[in-house]
């Protein structure tokens, strides 16, 4: 399948792998760089030289393209930067922050730049600042999202009708179905996080990955819009963040709830209880841990299986 995502990033489909926090290492990024996507490793939640010891390992795993997702908001980024350089990564996925700070540094060493956004607004300034293309991430997606609550089938056509660069549709894809759906949409290729969690190469605890499969509609609600908005499962935490709402905190109350490394206790360390278990809504919708090569074949065939549908009407 050719088409600008496909041409733009050397890869047979254009299907991507998000680069999540405690899910995305070096087996996750490879294993889907192999079957003919494009893998992503998670760098928020990996100290600078671990992320050079997961880049040297997928290089190893694959001789495909993969790339590097790179949360701007989180600490060491000018060394995460260098690393990424250093070892020679050829594609970054930039988020959380404002993408002129390093898009020309990136492309002054050949290296291809994407930047997540969540509104019109900000895809038209990530286009401004020199970006390769644009990940538009619809309200329905896992983790930190846009504070908009724009959906993703509403979000797609409207920063399509902008924007000059290839798009990459993200929130509530995890079916072939859905990915043929944001492309007449407009997008020119797709990027999964919730399915790909569910993989057996995911580096997320299995009983995170439990907790996924058993999700059902409802299960997730977006939450601490103060801080950074994300998308969690209602377990105790969020119960208890909950609770908190209804005394009107104060941000600083917030942020003691909250705590530090949250998110690793629940998805890498597999505490249901008290961690902050990220995935989007689409989790209602997946029901089983495949291999991630599996994942992605099944996503083109139920992709190519819709279309011949749609031809039939």
């Amino acid at each position: 399948m050719k088409n600008r995502i496909t041409e733009l990033f050397g890869i047979e489909f254009p299907i991507i792998q998000a680069g999540m926090i405690w899910n995305s290492g070096w087996r996750l990024a490879s294993a889907v760089s192999n079957e003919g996507g494009l893998g992503l490793l998670g760098a928020g939640s990996m100290y600078p030289e671990v992320l050079r010891e997961h880049i040297k390992k997928c290089q190893q795993a694959t001789q495909k393209p993969f790339g590097v997702n790179v949360p701007m908001l989180y600490p060491n980024l000018e060394e995460i930067i260098q690393i990424i350089i250093e070892e020679g990564v050829k594609i970054v996925f930039t988020s959380a922050g404002n993408p002129k700070t390093y898009t020309q540094h990136l492309k002054s060493h050949d290296i291809t730049v994407v930047h997540v956004v969540s509104s019109v607004k900000f895809a038209l300034k990530a286009q401004e600042a020199g970006v390769d293309a644009i990940v538009a991430e619809g309200f329905e997606a896992g983790g930190h999202n846009g504070r908009e609550e724009t959906t993703t089938f509403t979000l797609i056509p409207m920063v399509k009708e902008q924007l000059k660069i290839p798009l990459i549709a993200a929130g509530g894809i995890a079916t072939g179905r859905g990915m043929l759906a944001a492309m007449v949409l407009g997008a020119d290729g797709v990027q999964v996080g919730s399915r790909f969690v569910a993989s057996e190469e995911s580096s997320a605890h299995q009983a995170f990955k439990d907790v996924v499969v058993n999700a059902k509609e409802g299960d997730t609600e977006l939450t601490l819009k103060e801080l950074a908005p994300v998308r969690l499962i209602k377990n105790k935490f969020y119960q208890d963040v909950k609770e908190l709402y209804k005394k009107g905190p104060s941000i600083e109350e917030l942020k003691k709830l909250l705590g530090r490394a949250r998110a690793k206790k629940g998805m890498f360390e597999g505490d249901l209880v008290e961690g902050e278990l990220e995935i989007g809504q689409i989790s209602g919708l997946i029901h089983d841990i495949k291999p991630a090569a599996q994942i992605v074949q099944d996503l083109m065939r139920e992709f190519e299986a819709a279309k011949g549908e749609i031809q039939e009407f």
